[in-house]
């Protein structure tokens, strides 16, 4: 009787148990596992959304092997990775630089303020700025510039071999700040003490900061790389708006400036060609976990605790 009596205790604990956990199971089963689901489905098929799914044509992998034989899909790639390296990795350089220029000095709160308000800048505004404003050929501010230094006024926008890194070094400006403020947070818990021991062993200042900052600053740069890199490989914003989105003139090719992302919304919504897109989708989805993955094995150890 005994343990016929634990037992049914131990089934009412269980089903208790599953009871209060059972709104976040519906919840991640309706917003989560069915549509991943439905996606994975829809990746075999030939759909164009204008028709029932159930009356398209299943072929199996044909729509990833379609996706490696189109040229437009290739270029996005190779262009999404300049990006995801060139915004994440170059933005954290420089914030970092940033940060460090400002943390002691005078009024740093209005300093990181500044370099923190185009942070909350949408996008759209961001690139119509800079569009119209910076980089326009004729009046531009760039321009105006180099005619002032007696240089040629180039096309920022319109120049296959300048466009791409044009727009980001815009998307590098638009969200530095919100980096600047996190490795302000990293530099101000790392604790006095590593400095002071430093100087005494007769460190200079590049040797505090490659051998004392960096490495206690590397749980900062791991989880920076990661999310950076993750919302780098799903850019779409400045891209389209600035020109994949074939609405302004004076634009490179698309084939110059395209990213994943674009040529996803293209491919779903203008070709409808939704089982391509989906199956593009996923292997977006394939990169940016191999990327994760890499970054977290080499960057995983370090930070203030491994020194304690």
């Amino acid at each position: 009787m005994g343990l016929k009596s634990s037992r049914r205790r131990a089934m009412r604990r269980a089903v208790t148990g599953y009871l209060f956990l059972s709104p976040a199971i519906v919840f991640y089963l309706i917003f989560l596992i069915i549509p991943v689901g439905m996606s994975i489905y829809i990746s075999f098929k030939k759909w164009n959304m204008l028709v029932p799914l159930s009356s398209s044509k299943f072929i199996g992998w044909k729509n990833y092997q379609d996706l490696f034989k189109d040229e437009m899909f290739l270029y996005a790639l190779k262009n999404t990775l300049i990006w995801a390296l060139g915004t994440v990795f170059l933005g954290m350089l420089i914030a970092l630089g940033i940060a460090l220029l400002i943390l002691k000095v005078r009024r740093a709160s209005l300093w990181r303020f500044l370099v923190f308000a185009p942070v909350v800048t949408p996008l759209v505004a961001v690139a119509r700025i800079w569009q119209d404003g910076i980089y326009k050929t004729s009046g531009g501010m760039l321009n105006s510039i180099l005619t002032l230094m007696h240089l040629p006024p180039q096309h920022w926008l319109a120049n296959d071999q300048i466009a791409l890194f044009s727009i980001m070094a815009v998307a590098i400006w638009a969200g530095v700040g919100s980096t600047v403020i996190i490795f302000t947070a990293g530099l101000k818990g790392i604790p006095e003490e590593y400095y002071q021991a430093a100087k005494i062993d007769g460190a200079n200042a590049w040797h505090e900061f490659f051998h004392v900052t960096l490495p206690l600053l590397r749980p900062t740069i791991l989880f920076l790389a990661v999310t950076g890199l993750i919302g780098a490989w799903q850019a779409f914003d400045l891209v389209f708006q600035m020109g994949a989105g074939g609405t302004q003139s004076g634009v490179s090719s698309l084939k110059s400036i395209i990213l994943l992302n674009v040529y996803l919304y293209q491919t779903a919504f203008q070709n409808l060609r939704m089982g391509r897109a989906t199956a593009g989708a996923f292997i977006l989805f394939l990169i940016v976990l191999c990327f994760t993955f890499v970054v977290l094995k080499i960057l995983r150890q370090g930070g203030v605790e491994s020194y304690e």
